[in-house]
């Protein structure tokens, strides 16, 4: 039966039948055979081009990828019809499902968030032409969903230049992370870090800098205690402040 299957789908592929082949694709669609309608639906998409069957042959060729778990190909398809065929049935459900394949390509916070982007902009632009869609609340999730993960991805980026010692670059990431994002769940780490890293800085500094860098090391120390005075890093935070002011010379409060 097997052979016999395979045999068949091979003549298929060779055959100019193209009302066959539609059916066929379909037939094989609801069997879940998704890599085999996807490749009919590709073979009749330029020969149902401008007919009233090209949205519903574009959706399911979409649909076929997404199942198969090709989201970068579902993705382009359903974009395609989204643009292509703005007044078919199938255009609300494909602009959502388009941004829902950025989503499910966006990967771990570490890595490029190129796909993390595109489906804060798909979702976006989804709710805007889509204002009374059920799918609202669910959207909104996923994009809180994907501006936590940005959001993690900028700490994670600032946080590599302390990682490697390199203090004066960690300074300025870790302020403009603290000020992109400035309701970060890493906020009170981030501005202990400013204060870490301008200690570390003013500690490996050549002697005519040292005093004011650990001049600044003080400053970013009563930002740090205004926001977090019994913070997590407090203690930390207030033995780097000591050894400043013993530096400079001056009394400690």
């Amino acid at each position: 039966m097997t052979l016999g299957s395979c045999s068949d789908y091979e003549k298929l592929l060779k055959s100019s039948d193209y009302a066959m082949k539609y059916e066929k694709a379909f037939e094989y669609f609801e069997n879940e055979d998704y890599v085999r309608s996807a490749t009919i639906f590709e073979q009749i998409a330029n020969v149902y081009r401008g007919t009233t069957k090209a949205d519903t042959l574009q959706f399911y060729r979409a649909m076929s990828y997404y199942y198969s778990k090709d989201y970068i190909m579902a993705g382009h398809y359903f974009g395609e019809l989204s643009t292509t065929y703005k007044n078919s049935e199938f255009s609300e459900e494909a602009n959502y499902l388009n941004a829902y394949c950025y989503y499910k390509l966006s990967p771990r916070p570490s890595l490029d968030q190129e796909y993390t982007y595109k489906a804060i902009s798909a979702f976006t632009l989804y709710l805007i032409n889509f204002p009374g869609t059920d799918k609202r609340e669910q959207s909104l999730g996923l994009i809180s969903e994907m501006r936590e993960k940005i959001v993690e991805k900028s700490f994670l980026n600032a946080r590599l230049y302390f990682d490697r010692g390199l203090y004066k670059a960690a300074i300025v990431a870790l302020r403009n992370s603290l000020n992109e994002f400035p309701e970060t769940n890493h906020r009170e780490e981030l501005m202990f870090l400013i204060l870490q890293s301008n200690f570390l800085l003013a500690e490996n500094s050549v002697i005519d800098k040292r005093l004011e860098r650990y001049q600044n090391a003080v400053d970013e120390y009563y930002s740090y205690v205004a926001e977090f005075e019994i913070g997590e890093f407090a203690k930390q935070a207030r033995q780097m402040y000591e050894s400043s002011m013993n530096v400079l010379g001056q009394e400690i409060n």
